[in-house]
């Protein structure tokens, strides 16, 4: 099966201030707010949106077509790639940028600031789907390049090939015309909860007209799980069982892997969300959005005992 996962390739680069930013800003002086705040180290994770869930991916013994972009400092990522024994042909370098990177700096209290740069993102990767079977073909187009995301998606449509849509962090950047189209025609629409209300509020439009221009509409809930919803109804997939919470920041990127190994072996919607939930948990349990490890066969034993057998 050819699976090609579009959206971002990006470091993050994380950051511990051992205060509270509260004490060093002063409320009454915001509007001339000055401040330097001295961390104890930075780690850096590899990161972005087609990298998190092509990692899972290959751990569900799959092996994507990432298409992204990838700046000038592209070297540690594409190493780390290459280990994986995932394949480049989609990857774009853009010599000019630095690669996409959230700088994220947390204090004792877990508030955050983080500041974002697109670098590379802001290129489109071009790439060409000659050759492509619909038959043996599924996409799923995440938040990347906003033209990669409009183009890709047309692409898709033409050619046949199943296409999930997966707007993110990039519904900011959208008109309602635009996002209407995106959606129309794609087989599955997957958001957070939050992003649906978004999404209907800037579209005018009701989860029912949503799911009449999809096939179907997945919304997660964290740890509540999640809903699948289409013409028939909806059907409600609890979250796996979870050891530890460590972070959950990459879950929904692993959710979505599982997803597509479902439905790249042949599973319907509601069974491969099953093993959407399985995954979603490996990357709770870990720091870091790639950081997680098993083997399918230890996949399978945490699915029996969530779902029963695999």
């Amino acid at each position: 099966m050819n699976i090609f996962v579009s959206g971002s390739l990006a470091y993050d680069r994380i950051m511990d201030f051992p205060g509270r930013f509260s004490d060093h800003i002063l409320p009454d002086k915001i509007h001339i707010l000055n401040v330097c705040f001295t961390v104890n180290g930075m780690s850096e994770k590899f990161g972005g949106t087609a990298g998190n869930i092509a990692y899972s991916l290959k751990l569900l013994e799959e092996k994507p077509h990432i298409l992204a972009t990838i700046g000038k400092d592209h070297h540690n990522y594409i190493r780390w790639l290459k280990e994986l024994d995932l394949p480049l042909d989609g990857v774009s370098i853009i010599e000019e940028e630095f690669t996409a990177g959230a700088y994220i700096t947390t204090d004792k209290a877990d508030n955050q600031i983080t500041g974002f740069n697109p670098g590379a993102m802001k290129h489109r990767s071009k790439y060409s789907f000659a050759g492509a079977a619909a038959s043996d073909s599924i996409a799923m187009m995440s938040p990347g390049n906003l033209d990669d995301m409009k183009i890709y998606a047309r692409e898709y449509k033409k050619l046949g090939i199943k296409c999930i849509c997966d707007p993110g962090q990039s519904l900011t950047a959208w008109d309602a015309e635009s996002l209407k189209e995106w959606i129309s025609g794609s087989y599955m629409l997957i958001t957070n909860d939050y992003e649906l209300e978004l999404i209907m509020k800037m579209t005018s439009m009701k989860k029912s007209d949503l799911i009449s221009k999809t096939g179907s509409v997945i919304t997660t809930l964290g740890e509540k799980g999640s809903i699948v919803a289409d013409s028939t109804g909806e059907t409600a997939i609890p979250a796996a069982k979870i050891s530890t919470v460590v972070d959950p920041t990459g879950a929904g990127d692993a959710y979505r892997a599982g997803l597509i190994k479902g439905l790249c072996m042949g599973r319907s919607i509601a069974d491969s969300a099953k093993l959407a939930s399985v995954a979603a948990v490996y990357a709770v349990e870990n720091y870091g959005t790639q950081e997680h490890i098993y083997t399918f066969d230890e996949f399978k034993q945490r699915y029996a005992d969530n779902f029963g057998a695999f």
